[in-house]
This record gives C-alpha cells, structure tokens and sequence, in this order.
C-alpha cells in the first residue's frame, strides 16, 4: 500500500454541520459594504439587507445563517428603521459572519437614484446594436454582458 492511500485511510470523516448564527450582538445586523476605491458603511449596525445573488434575491437580518453569496447585477438594499438606500451592483460577493456582521466587496456600487432612465435606454439600445453586428467576437462578448447589466440596471429603476 503506498503512502497516500495509507493517508487517506487514516483520516477520521468530518462531519459536516449547518447551524444558525449563534454569536449575534445586540446592535443586531452590522454591515461593511466596500467598493475598490470607498469604504461605502463600515460596521454599521442596520436592520436588514437585501441582496441581489446568483442563488435569488434573499433578505439578510441579524442571526442569519452564515453563508458567502455571489452578487449579480442588481440592487443592495440597505434598511435602516424607517429609512432605506438602494445601490446598484455590477456584481461583487456578500459574506454574512456567524457575530452578525455582514460584508459586501462590490466591483461597482452606485445610488439607484444617481442614474438616468434616458441614458439607460441610449445605452442599451448601442449595446443592443453592437452585440447583433459584426463585431469581433470579443466585442459582441462585451455588448451582451453590457446588455445583462443595463437590463438589470433598467429593471430596477422601474421597480424602485
């Protein structure tokens, strides 16, 4: 018997366990919401977060499982009491902490009210049009992610 399979014997099996945040706080949910170039909030305690993932659209409170999420072009939704900021990402990843803290690393984060559903519109039909040319294939690859992003960005700003 060679040495690998005598290591892989002598490995007791873990045992995997999903358990709820046990270490909550009492300020509840705390939130770091960064981009490269700002720091967005930084242990802010907050009531809710709503996050746009890969995996569906969830809610993030106090106590919430822990669990890293894989942001796709949407909207995080920061509520605080009575008050709510809504951002759009292009995409990033949201890690909820056993101590109730949740982290948020965007590539891009921008207030939903800071943009224009007339530029949306120019943008996307341009984004639109360049992706059924005949453009290089790396250019049409471009558009379309374009595309995915303006769409979702639009989608929200109706919805808002």
């Amino acid at each position: 018997m060679n040495f690998l399979a005598r290591s892989v014997r002598a490995v007791r099996p873990v045992r995997m366990v999903r358990s709820y945040a046990s270490e909550a706080t009492a300020a509840g949910l705390r939130l770091n919401f960064v981009v490269p170039h700002q720091t967005l909030f930084k242990d802010t305690p907050v009531a809710q977060v709503n996050i746009a993932a890969t995996s569906g659209d969830m809610g993030i409170l106090a106590s919430h499982v822990p669990s890293i999420e894989q942001l796709r072009p949407g909207v995080v939704e920061v509520i605080d009491g009575a008050a709510s900021k809504k951002f759009f990402v292009s995409g990033g990843f949201a890690i909820m902490n056993p101590d109730s803290s949740l982290n948020i690393n965007a590539v891009e984060a921008f207030p939903l009210e800071e943009f224009s559903a007339e530029a949306i519109r120019h943008n996307l039909a341009e984004a639109h049009r360049l992706a059924n040319s005949g453009a290089t294939e790396e250019e049409k690859l471009a558009a379309k992610i374009e595309v995915e992003v303006l769409e979702s960005l639009q989608s929200a700003l109706n919805t808002k």
